[in-house]
């Protein structure tokens, strides 16, 4: 009975699977295509589940791993690899690109389809150029909200 107890209180684990695809759409490419992640999070993980959404960055301007975090106040922090991609791709990828959204500006959050959307405004905690993944503090939101950039203030929904 007791241990029936301990599995009904013990924290959900964070599902793996979830993590995998949530890189492949932040790296842009499959698992195993150059770009892509190189292998799954590793399954004998047991992440704690993470109440906010985790978050997705490069490790560095390489982009040679992708870090995912939970930011919570004890949260986990994991590094994927991420294939190389081919030299004349990356010459192209390293082109400058100014961002549209910078750290602290109005930005309004957009979702949608055909004749419905929603949207929200915030401010942006991270400069970001087109394409790429901000965080935006939503007032009333329990922590900051991930969005990608579309243009100067104005930012998407992941998957909208």
């Amino acid at each position: 009975m007791l241990s029936l107890f301990l599995l009904a209180a013990a924290p959900a684990a964070t599902n793996l699977a979830l993590l995998d695809r949530a890189a492949e759409i932040f790296a842009g490419a499959r698992l195993g295509e150059p770009g892509g992640p190189v292998a799954p999070v590793d399954k004998r993980l047991r992440l704690a589940a993470c109440a906010s959404s985790p978050e997705f960055t490069w490790r560095s301007d390489a982009h040679d791993a992708i870090v995912i975090r939970c930011p919570e106040a004890n949260g986990w922090r994991i590094f994927v690899s991420v294939r190389p991609l081919p030299a004349a791709v990356q010459a192209v990828a390293q082109v400058k690109v100014e961002p549209v959204i910078r750290r602290g500006d109005p930005v309004t959050i957009e979702a949608g389809q055909g004749s419905f959307s929603v949207s929200s405004d915030g401010v942006a905690m991270t400069d970001a150029v087109p394409g790429a993944r901000v965080q935006i503090r939503v007032d009333g939101a329990k922590g900051p909200v991930q969005a990608i950039a579309v243009e100067a203030g104005r930012a998407t929904l992941p998957g909208w």
